[in-house]
């Protein structure tokens, strides 16, 4: 594996863990992770233990602030619709690699992800062969307000917790960017995000910040192969309405997988294969990268 340090605009740098498979490979797979995640979270390391068996190179994208030690890598932070970092690294690595290229976002990385391909529109076949995205908040104010439901608290809290958290350390890197005082008052996500991405990055307002970076707006503008797995009883992502959007019926490089149970980001089986997120995923690249013998 190699820990290497990509420069997406000066004075940030974002931090990547890639990995090659022993034989030739047939593509590269570029994992960007959720809310508060990292290129250390279970389900990446297990989508890359599989696409390392399946002849893939593997690269996981940490956004901006996020890995070991990343802190120090760059002053600001990362956001839910933060598209330029990625972006960087997609053409470097096209740049470098002919192979089949795709991005699968999980869960905030996955409304990274779908954003940016809307945002590439016609253009995004110079870079990606297609792009993936599971369980994913594509509309950031209804799963936003879901999360702050009373059932919700255990997930909430432990999301806070650790955004708290990196206020503080930043905090000790840039103290006049990143105030403590409204720390001790934010019960919500949706009052962190009033408080502090929204601020930080010019949105104004979290509201704002909801309307303007949700990938729900984006969907029709895709125009490369993209695949959203989606469970049902996720309990932060309300089915209904939200994967209710018209894109799914009227643009046809949308495939909505949704299934009955998963919850967020715990597609297992009973089977054989035991951790069914990763193979239905590969199984869906290599239909679009291995021609048919």
């Amino acid at each position: 594996m190699e820990a290497l340090v990509y420069e997406a605009e000066p004075n940030v740098r974002v931090l990547v863990h890639s990995q090659r498979p022993t034989g030739k490979p047939i593509g590269e797979l570029i994992l960007v992770h959720g809310l508060e995640g990292s290129s250390a979270s279970g389900y990446a390391r297990s989508m890359v233990h599989a696409a390392l068996q399946r002849g893939w190179v593997t690269h996981r994208f940490n956004m901006r602030g996020c890995g070991a030690a990343a802190d120090e890598l760059a002053v600001t932070g990362y956001h839910a619709g933060q598209t330029s970092d990625l972006l960087a690294f997609l053409r470097d690595r096209r740049a470098a690699s002919s192979l089949p290229m795709f991005v699968i976002g999980f869960s905030l990385g996955g409304n990274v992800t779908l954003k940016l391909a809307g945002e590439l529109g016609d253009r995004a076949g110079e870079l990606l062969t297609g792009v993936c995205a599971v369980s994913t908040p594509i509309d950031l104010a209804t799963c936003v307000a879901a999360l702050g439901r009373p059932q919700n608290f255990i997930y909430q809290g432990r999301f806070l917790d650790r955004l708290k958290d990196r206020i503080r350390r930043k905090n000790r890197l840039s103290p006049d960017v990143y105030t403590l005082e409204h720390l001790p008052k934010i019960r919500t996500i949706e009052e962190f995000d009033d408080h502090y991405t929204a601020r930080l990055f010019g949105f104004g307002t979290a509201a704002n910040y909801f309307r303007t970076q949700s990938s729900n707006q984006f969907l029709e503008r895709i125009r490369v192969p993209a695949l959203l797995i989606q469970s049902k009883d996720d309990p932060m992502i309300p089915f209904s309405p939200v994967f209710e959007h018209p894109a799914f019926a009227s643009n046809p490089c949308l495939t909505l997988l949704a299934v009955e149970h998963g919850g967020h980001l715990g597609f297992l089986s009973r089977g054989k294969d035991r951790f069914w997120l990763d193979g239905t995923v590969l199984d869906w690249t290599e239909a679009l990268t291995i021609a048919p013998a």
